[in-house]
């Protein structure tokens, strides 16, 4: 019996053995805690030279105002752009390895829409946080048969390199999103095809979320439109381009089928600061004459009232264009939804709610034009005061001051 409990014994350690040489150990897996700064700087793919956030402070300070904002601490906000003005508009989209990648046309445009992030102030307008994650445009999309739009993600809308977006609204506010009609998706200069701001609500119906930006391999990428979509709507070929490094901060180009950008890696400095900044307070006091919220357009010698004619004009006609694309779009979807009904009941309920659809959307577009016209009557004003400020200033024998470079838009 002695014998038999001592065999049992040897055979359960050895069983014991096996067994533990058997175990594969799986490590707990536990979400990444909250704090922004931890990941982003520490998991970012690597390229580039390697510099401080500090030199962003310095960089942009020739192109705007610093300010120190409550909840996002130091916001940039630049000078030199139209009262009109959102971002990702003054450039043109490219489809690249890391997805659609918005090249600016602006000096500052290689810093300020791949990092870091844009947000809205009723009073300042709209605003730039600082961020130090590369991105092809820090972007979210709609799109529909008729549109295609895009709108720059919030600074509370976190994105943690290696793991994707811990947060996403289910919406962003209308005034964010810039719409185009989509055949105009690949054209260079796309602030000249932009729709007019009163657009949005209306057409924010005729397009659905599709897709933001993803996580791969530690780098951010922006999936965007469906390429097979964006042939189909402009009936064009979409090109591929690689990116490659420039050596130097420059206006992003386009190179044969290259595109040069800037991105050096960037780390976090809790101690840096602008060498000069404003208060909220002051921004607002300031701000309206430091932006030249007047349209201005390099090159030009026609007097600003006129300027403005023009821009309100193409501003019309798009709207007109636009609002006729979606009367088509609704009598097609009247044709097609007849043709699937059973019986001429159904079809009679067809029409009806066609009809109803038809009323509503002739009201929306009798609206958004008469506030559109309304804008137009008070940039008049502001215009004229302006103008005649200048002719006053010039009589009394005082040079008006002008700026050494003027945005092109």
């Amino acid at each position: 019996m002695k014998k038999e409990k001592i065999i049992l014994l040897l055979v359960l350690a050895c069983l014991c053995v096996w067994l533990s040489s058997c175990i594969i150990y799986v490590p707990h897996e536990e979400y990444p805690p909250a704090e922004r700064e931890r990941y982003p700087e520490r998991e970012a793919v690597r390229r580039g030279p390697a510099m401080d956030l500090a030199y962003f402070y310095d960089y942009l300070s020739p192109y705007g105002s610093w300010v120190f904002h409550a909840s996002y601490g130091y916001v940039w906000i630049p000078h030199r752009v139209s009262h009109k003005w959102r971002p990702y508009t003054y450039g043109r989209w490219v489809w690249t390895s890391y997805g659609w990648t918005w090249l600016s046309y602006y000096p500052w445009g290689w810093i300020t829409f791949h990092y870091g992030r844009w947000g809205w102030h009723h009073r300042l307008g709209w605003f730039w946080v600082p961020g130090t994650v590369w991105a092809p445009a820090w972007v979210t999309w709609r799109w529909g048969s008729l549109y295609i739009g895009w709108a720059p993600l919030p600074p509370d809308i976190e994105f943690v390199v290696g793991v994707g977006f811990r947060t996403f609204p289910d919406e962003l506010p209308h005034h964010y999103w810039v719409f185009v009609e989509g055949r105009y998706f690949q054209y260079d200069y796309l602030d000249r095809y932009v729709l007019p701001l009163e657009r949005n609500r209306t057409v924010i119906r005729f397009t659905v979320a599709k897709a933001n930006l993803v996580d791969r391999n530690r780098q951010v990428y922006n999936p965007g439109v469906d390429v097979d979509h964006i042939r189909r709507v402009t009936r064009s070929d979409v090109s591929r381009y690689e990116l490659e490094d420039s050596s130097s901060p420059d206006r992003e180009r386009v190179s044969g089928r290259v595109v040069r950008v800037y991105r050096p890696q960037l780390r976090a400095n809790e101690q840096a600061k602008p060498k000069s900044y404003l208060s909220e307070e002051e921004a607002e006091t300031k701000l309206p004459e430091l932006r030249l919220r007047v349209i201005e357009t390099p090159g030009r010698t026609e007097p600003p009232d006129r300027w403005l004619k023009e821009e309100h004009e193409k501003e019309l006609r798009l709207l007109e264009q636009s609002q006729q694309k979606e009367e088509e779009e609704l009598r097609r979807r009247l044709e097609d939804e007849k043709r699937l009904a059973s019986d001429p009941a159904s079809k009679e309920k067809v029409e009806k709610d066609y009809s109803l659809k038809a009323k509503e959307l002739k009201k929306e577009h009798e609206e958004e034009k008469a506030k559109i016209l309304e804008r137009h009557r008070e940039e008049e004003k502001v215009v004229k005061k302006k103008v005649k400020k200048k002719e006053e200033k010039q009589l009394s024998g005082s040079t008006l001051r002008e700026p050494k470079e003027w945005p092109q838009r």
